[in-house]
């Protein structure tokens, strides 16, 4: 029987498990993650589940000191493994004119992206069946704009940004291990990238509420973190995603937030 380790069992990761059949599913976490279709172990134990592993998706981020996973790992990776390595579109850096293509060369241009960049380098350095998959934003149940209404309607005409329902991106996912092509990148996201305030107004239609009044960005009162997204733009090819999965579940934000809100609507 083939068995997934999940580094990671948070959102993606649980998403994916329950779409898989006949596969074992372990993950790693610090923490408790009572909802996890899977055994869950302490990331100390990650090691030794690699032992048992067929296949393995890495999802922690890296941080300033490197890839956390490869510094608990070093040394026992296998030639073997197929990793799934999921990566984020910030390694393509600031591209408002043209398409961010899988093939491009990576020009980051925030911390942010630079270290996930240094990450996938490293990943392919360690001679893995490596595949590695740069994932729009990504929201569902409990992370989307539904979850976000209170926050500020930042208006930047034309900053658009790309996002992907966690169901499909775990689809496509599960499609990669269904089809394993080490070597594959493949970009994640949506048929419509689409304005940060766009999607909160549509929310709040959908909800049957006037949204409040859009803030320029100018005068937005953010973090250091949630200022660094609004100095990029890109758009992305997304040719493996289409080859993988043609045809989303939620092809637009629009599907993806009417059925968020079906789910959270009791029905009588």
């Amino acid at each position: 029987m083939n068995t997934l380790l999940c580094l990671g069992a948070g959102y993606t990761a649980s998403s994916l498990a329950t779409q898989l059949t006949g596969w074992r599913v372990l993950g790693t976490s610090r923490g408790q993650r009572p909802g996890f279709p899977g055994d869950v172990l302490p990331f100390q134990a990650a090691r030794t589940a690699l032992a048992h592993a067929t296949h393995v998706l890495v999802s922690a981020a890296p941080t300033d000191a490197g890839d956390p996973v490869l510094a608990a790992l070093d040394g026992a990776l296998r030639p073997d493994l197929t990793v799934l390595y999921l990566s984020a579109t910030s390694v393509y850096g600031h591209r408002p004119d043209g398409l961010a293509g899988e093939g491009d060369a990576l020009a980051p241009t925030t911390a942010r992206g630079r270290r996930r960049a240094a990450a996938e380098q490293a990943w392919r350095d360690t001679g893995v069946r490596l595949e590695i998959f740069r994932l729009a934003g990504i929201y569902g149940p409990g992370r989307s704009a539904f979850d976000r209404l209170q926050r500020p309607l930042i208006d930047a005409p034309g900053h658009s940004f790309a996002r992907i329902h966690v169901d499909d991106a775990a689809a496509v996912l599960a499609a990669a291990l269904a089809d394993p092509q080490p070597g594959r990148i493949c970009n994640v996201s949506d048929d419509e990238p689409a304005e940060s305030a766009v999607v909160t107004e549509h929310a709040w239609s959908l909800l049957g509420r006037p949204a409040p009044a859009r803030t320029p960005l100018a005068d937005a009162e953010l973090s250091p973190m949630a200022a660094s997204f609004w100095t990029e733009r890109r758009t992305l090819d997304c040719a493996a995603r289409r080859a993988l999965l043609p045809r989303l579940t939620y092809p637009t934000y629009r599907e993806g937030l009417a059925a968020i809100l079906r789910a959270r609507t009791p029905t009588s």
